[in-house]
């Protein structure tokens, strides 16, 4: 009768022991709900890991090592360089926004000065002067004159936008 007692027990404790080793899966449902459970996850799953003695099951194990890669701390050197990336990327963004206003403050500068040029020769009253490239002046009249406020329209069109 002892002897069928311990063998009973026996059985017992080693059908209470396979039990304890069973796997059980934790993962994210496409609703974001944390769901555990002894089945594996489907394959729509999100940060799917295994819990207790047994691997997970192998179609969510890089996606499992991925995840607590990106749940790691980060080291110093990571970390500065991606302050440096930061610090390069708002250097780049500052010259850029000052080339840019420098180009619209001197888009500005040529539409006001155009603006002045064709006003003063469309008005007639005020009689302009260019350099004739020999070192002397010449008045500007006739073609010349008309030649001049095209090319003021063009810049006007081009500048005053």
């Amino acid at each position: 009768m002892k002897t069928h007692l311990i063998f009973a027990l026996f059985c017992l404790s080693t059908a209470a022991a396979l039990t304890a080793q069973a796997q059980t899966y934790q993962w994210k449902d496409s609703s974001g709900r944390t769901v555990i459970s002894d089945t594996p996850p489907p394959g729509s799953a999100r940060d799917a890991r295994g819990i207790g003695l047994s691997p997970p099951p192998s179609s969510s194990a890089p996606k499992a090592e991925a995840s607590k890669a990106a749940d790691a701390p980060k080291t110093t050197a990571e970390k500065d360089m991606e302050f440096r990336k930061r610090q390069q990327e708002a250097r780049e963004k500052a010259e850029k926004s000052e080339k840019e206003a420098a180009a619209a403050a001197q888009k500005r500068d040529n539409c006001e000065r155009a603006r002045n040029q064709l006003s003063k020769l469309e008005s007639g009253n005020h009689r302009m002067v260019v350099p004739d490239g020999k070192g002397g002046e010449v008045f500007v009249e006739g073609a010349v004159k008309d030649s001049e406020m095209e090319r003021a329209r063009k810049i006007i069109a081009e500048s005053c936008n």
